[in-house]
């Protein structure tokens, strides 16, 4: 998991902040760097093609190890091609490598996620999220901030994109070497009818959001709140659109994890509280570093040094610790006391909000917030997993996931709305609030989540045995 969890981090900031630093240096205008962050467009929207992962298996390797070594090969291809090009020479080759980038790597994460998934027993979840958690953040780091150092001082460009291409071919020796997972039923559906709903579900989605933005929106009015409602209604109705356009034309690996899902007791309810339970976490995490520059008055060095090298140490220890814990204790009762933690962690930031400006504050503000998210997220993840149907697991992993980012996607224009109507102290004090509704339905759903635990309670009580 702590190899697989790296692999899976490692393509992210070669199409993302490696990328635009590569840009920026090489001399391409603003405009057109802009542009390239449409790049990572595959992360959103991995759930689309996540049931294929389900429903086809390349014949090697076994189930998910197959899609495995294919996409991190791929990744080691595209690599060492982008080694080859230069940005002020070949600017649309650099941006369909990037892309095709981005599409590998969420198509790496889908099938990770459901590796993960299918393997681990019940009582070894929350230790494979809390390594796997560490793996994907250290990836971060080598591929965002060691490559750049690796660019700049001793590669070069093209030898730093080599090196990463390397170290994806090592990653594919790893996929190698891992554990098979156990046989499941798989899903016998048509090809046919399986690429024709593809197809149809993309085709409405895309045209129905292109229609929708035509409309004259501007007898609604103007204002920042007036454009984030508009943006949320028509993301949604093209979002249903493709749906209904799925379940018309015969879309059967998308369609049948959801109809499983559904099947659930209160399964409307779960749902609300995957989108609710970080939502106070991300609301005081999406604008914290233009808060601590801009609202307190702290330096980039300062905030680099704090913010982001002791934010990232405390979230890995939060994680494992949190890890450590759910081997341990049940998953209801981790979730309700990680999530309080998070809820209350969001008053530092309002103590820094309201306080005169101190670097121990700061320091001890961040590091806590960090560190109670960190256990949040092992227990979020372990939690996923528990809801994912083992012979759907690619698609509703990713789905539950997407639900998951819709949150952490959207409050970063809702904050900056609410900062600029009420400012940094009230703000602050909204997070803690928005993080109780996930919890007040955690309490309501509590025989649902408990039930999930079953069989890993079951399995702990029998080992003490």
């Amino acid at each position: 998991m702590l190899l697989l969890g790296f692999a899976s981090g490692l393509p992210l900031a070669l199409s993302a902040g490696t990328l635009q630093a590569w840009l920026t240096i090489e001399g391409l205008d603003i405009r057109t760097i802009g542009f390239f962050a449409l790049a990572g467009l595959p992360y959103t929207f991995k759930f689309a093609w996540a049931p294929l992962a389900d429903r086809f298996e390349p014949p090697l390797l076994g189930r998910r190890r197959g899609w495995l070594l294919v996409t991190q090969l791929g990744l080691a291809a595209l690599c060492f091609v982008m080694a080859t090009l230069r940005p002020d020479g070949s600017v649309l080759a650099v941006g369909a490598c990037a892309v095709a980038i981005a599409f590998l790597s969420a198509s790496q994460d889908i099938v990770f996620d459901a590796y993960r998934t299918d393997l681990l027993r019940e009582e070894e979840r929350g230790a494979g999220a809390a390594v796997s958690v560490l793996g994907y953040r250290v990836a971060m780091l080598v591929s965002g901030g060691l490559a750049l150092i690796l660019a700049d001082q001793w590669l070069g460009w093209p030898g730093m994109f080599r090196a990463m291409g390397a170290l994806f071919v090592v990653m594919a020796a790893v996929t190698l070497w891992a554990p098979a997972v156990p046989p499941v039923a798989a899903l016998k559906s048509d090809v046919r009818r399986e690429l024709v709903g593809f197809a149809a579900m993309l085709a409405a989605g895309a045209g129905s959001f292109w229609l929708l933005r035509q409309l004259p929106w501007h007898w609604l009015g103007e204002g920042r709140f007036v454009s984030l409602g508009v943006d949320t209604v028509t993301l949604l109705a093209a979002c249903v659109a493709a749906l209904q356009a799925a379940r018309h034309a015969g879309f059967p690996s998308f369609l049948a994890p959801w109809d499983a899902f559904f099947g659930r007791e209160r399964a409307a309810a779960l749902l609300a509280m995957i989108v609710l339970y970080k939502l106070g976490d991300a609301f005081a995490g999406s604008l914290s570093t233009t808060f601590l520059i801009r609202g307190a008055g702290f330096t980039a060095t300062e905030v680099g040094a704090v913010n982001k090298v002791l934010g990232l140490i405390a979230t890995i220890v939060g994680a494992l610790a949190g890890g450590a814990w759910l081997a341990r204790q049940p998953l209801y009762g981790s979730l309700m006391l990680f999530g309080l933690l998070q809820a209350v962690s969001n008053f530092g930031y309002w103590l820094i909000s309201v306080m005169p400006k101190s670097y121990l504050l700061m320091a001890t503000a961040i590091g806590f917030e960090n560190l109670c998210g960190g256990m949040g997220t092992a227990a979020f993840v372990a939690f996923l997993m528990a809801l994912t149907d083992r012979r759907y697991s690619a698609a509703q992993y990713a789905l539950l996931s997407a639900l998951a980012a819709v949150g952490r996607v959207y409050v970063g224009p809702a904050s900056g709305v609410m900062v600029e109507a009420f400012g940094w102290p009230s703000f602050f004090v909204f997070t803690v609030g928005a993080a109780l509704p996930g919890l007040v339905l955690l309490r309501w759903l509590r025989p649902q989540v408990i039930a999930l635990d079953a069989p890993r309670q079951a399995g702990a009580g029998a080992g003490k045995r």
